[in-house]
């Protein structure tokens, strides 16, 4: 029996499969491609050497700590993406570019990794024992088998069979959705959540083409072009050079959809090559050029995907994909699961963040206290007993706490309430979680009796306030989510997307509520204090 079964090679799978074997643990990783990273995919030029990124390059520091830590800790350098210089616009189809001026560059401050992205991937998945990861697999069911899950793949033709205690689907929702049989079916709201992911870049396509040199630096042009006249073959273009800028490379993203591309496919070629030298003139002789489209790759466009084409992109994840469903044994990851960061390389790593710490935390809690029993690890006083298990306890709150707000949500709306609902079903919400959370404390043992009194305030008070930091911030990230992905809410703009002002307003109310469990809170522990007898029962 597998303790984890991870489905799915890219940076979330491969990073959860780090993590699970730096801490001992038992896994296998599966997936279904002949090679491991997922929509990072890169490859080297002949003619230059440089290394071509097809799929994710960039990643921004100042917002993205997970994947900046990540390089730091693999040993990889990365460098900044090149944007000194004039950028170019072309409206018009048969006019020639003009200069733009972009305040802090097109690019926003973005780097990319030294050698490509598949550095990162290479990095990870070289500690691994080969025999715990299992290319071409592609996973047609999944069954629940009580105390264990049961996976069903096809590889190289021929069934495989695994079973696994807890399995990890580090793939694109959308693909799960439409890809996998699950025994017994999912519920529709993690189908509904599934189906409105969309997997980002899945319905898009890059090119990159080689040159002896940058020719378009050498006249002050950054590299960065925008073409939006209705012929347009890129409507994206950026500087693809390595560090040392020594070999000319340009990049960009195909404005043609995915069936336009499919009709152009024999003359594509030409097409980009004609746009690159109508931007930066016809002195650009291409010496090598690559071309992905994500479209065709079936292990990575759903056919919602390819019908879309171009969707907008949120970058927190709906709440209901972060649930792990069949009791715990089943967790969806991969980056469109992320809630911060979806779509990018730091969505992936949030997401198998998110997971390794939850089974982790269900390790530690085997190892530590009865939820029940109250029963101490050795040199553990009552006091920390108790309060380990609050902490757990409310860490464990966000699931219930979203779904306690979703039936308050619908029912103002179904009230006919049109203002300020985001607002009062979070405050309600967070009202009964507190109310919850006072009478755990009631329930739990504690020795007062040498705890300092402050003041009025209790010594163990702030070790009950402070896993409620990281309960509301979870929490607000998930309404915030849940808001911008709602197709009810679609019709309340102020309630689709929270602004700033509405979120500190919501913020208050919170924080005016955590105050008043806070006191409550204080004067429970200081009454168990006087009274020891019933702080026992």
């Amino acid at each position: 029996m597998i303790e984890t079964a991870i489905v799915g090679g890219g940076l979330c799978g491969l990073a959860l499969a780090a993590q699970l074997r730096r801490h001992g643990a038992d896994f296998e990783l599966y997936d279904a491609r002949q090679r491991l990273g997922g929509r990072i995919l890169t490859v080297d030029c002949k003619t230059s050497g440089l290394a071509i990124d097809l799929g994710a390059s960039w990643f921004w520091p100042d917002n993205q700590p997970l994947i900046d830590g990540l390089l730091a800790e693999l040993g990889l350098a990365s460098y900044p993406q090149h944007d000194e210089g004039a950028a170019l616009r072309l409206a018009e189809a048969d006019k020639k570019p003009e200069k733009i001026e972009v305040s802090g560059g097109v690019h926003g401050g973005a780097r990319k990794i030294a050698g490509g992205a598949q550095q990162v991937i290479d990095a990870l998945a070289r500690p691994l024992p080969a025999g715990r990861i299992h290319l071409g697999a592609v996973l047609e069911r999944l069954s629940d088998g009580g105390d264990h899950v049961v996976l069903h793949f096809l590889q190289d033709g021929k069934p495989l069979v695994a079973r696994a205690r807890r399995v990890v689907l580090a793939l694109p929702p959308r693909l799960v959705e439409e890809r996998i049989a699950f025994e017994p079916a999912l519920e529709e709201s993690t189908r509904q959540a599934m189906r409105e992911a969309p997997t980002w870049m899945a319905s898009m396509a890059k090119a990159v083409a080689t040159y002896d040199r940058p020719v378009w630096r050498e006249t002050g042009q950054s590299g960065n072009a925008f073409v939006s006249h209705d012929q347009a073959v890129f409507d994206e273009i950026f500087d693809a050079c390595d560090a040392d800028g020594r070999q000319g490379a340009l990049g960009g993203f195909l404005a043609l959809g995915p069936q336009l591309r499919q009709s152009f496919e024999v003359g594509l070629p030409l097409l980009m090559q004609s746009q690159l030298e109508q931007v930066f003139g016809g002195d650009l002789v291409a010496r090598e050029s690559h071309f992905q489209d994500w479209a065709t790759e079936i292990e990575t466009c759903s056919a919602r995907d390819r019908e879309n084409g171009r969707e907008e992109h949120n970058s927190a994840a709906h709440p209901m994909l972060r649930r792990a469903l069949w009791a715990g044994k089943l967790y969806l990851g991969g980056s469109e699961t992320a809630a911060r960061q979806a779509g990018y390389m730091e969505g992936a790593l949030e997401a198998a963040r998110r997971i390794s710490r939850e089974f982790l935390r269900d390790t530690q809690d085997d190892a530590g206290v009865d939820a029940t029993a109250g029963q101490k690890v050795p040199g553990e006083d009552v006091n920390a007993a108790s309060l380990r298990k609050f902490t757990a306890w409310v860490a464990g709150q966000n699931d219930a706490a979203f779904d306690d707000y979703r039936r308050r949500l619908n029912a103002l709306l179904a009230a006919q309430h049109k203002t300020q609902v985001t607002q009062m079903a979070m405050l309600a919400t967070a009202e009964h979680i507190f109310a919850q959370a006072l009478k755990r404390l009631e329930a739990l043992p504690f020795e007062l009796g040498g705890v300092a009194v402050e003041q009025g305030r209790c010594a163990l008070t702030p070790l009950a306030q402070k896993p409620f930091g990281d309960f509301l911030r979870q929490f607000n990230a998930d309404v915030v989510a849940f808001n911008a992905t709602s197709c009810a809410l679609s019709n309340f703009p102020d309630e689709h997307r929270l602004a700033r002002e509405y979120q500190q307003a919501i913020f208050r109310d919170l924080a005016a509520a955590w105050t008043e469990f806070s006191l409550a809170a204080n004067r429970l522990l200081l009454a168990k204090a006087e009274n020891p007898v019933g702080a026992a029962s």
